[in-house]
């Protein structure tokens, strides 16, 4: 059931959600100091383009926070509102509501994705 959901996930705005994550990653690893933020771009982009049957949990310190606060003056709101419509969108239907609510899921992973981690 994961992978028809995931798959189904790719045709309904996941891989757009996944290319958002994939171009932020490429901006920040332009320079030397934001290749670490850029390397965790792209490992959150792999849960945006296959988010059923995984979970978030958060883990972090005071240096997650200040990486946090930091993406989320630069990268972080872009990304965000994006996946909050496009979960929106899908609400709109029954059928959509599973798919909405992951990208919820991934709305509130853009808003702060450093001490996150993925299962």
């Amino acid at each position: 059931m994961r992978f028809l959901g995931n798959i189904i996930w790719l045709i309904f705005g996941g891989f757009l959600s996944g290319l958002g994550w994939i171009i932020a990653g490429i901006v920040w690893c332009v320079t030397i100091i934001g290749i670490p933020i850029g390397m965790q771009c792209f490992k959150l982009a792999s849960l945006s383009f296959c988010p059923f049957g995984r979970e978030v949990r958060y883990e972090g310190g005071a240096v997650s926070f200040i990486v946090n606060v930091i993406w989320f003056l630069v990268s972080g709101l872009p990304l965000a509102i994006g996946n909050f419509l496009l979960g929106c969108l899908l609400c709109v239907t029954i059928i959509g509501i599973p798919f909405g609510k992951q990208f919820f899921k991934i709305a509130k992973l853009s808003l702060a994705p450093f001490g996150a981690v993925v299962i």
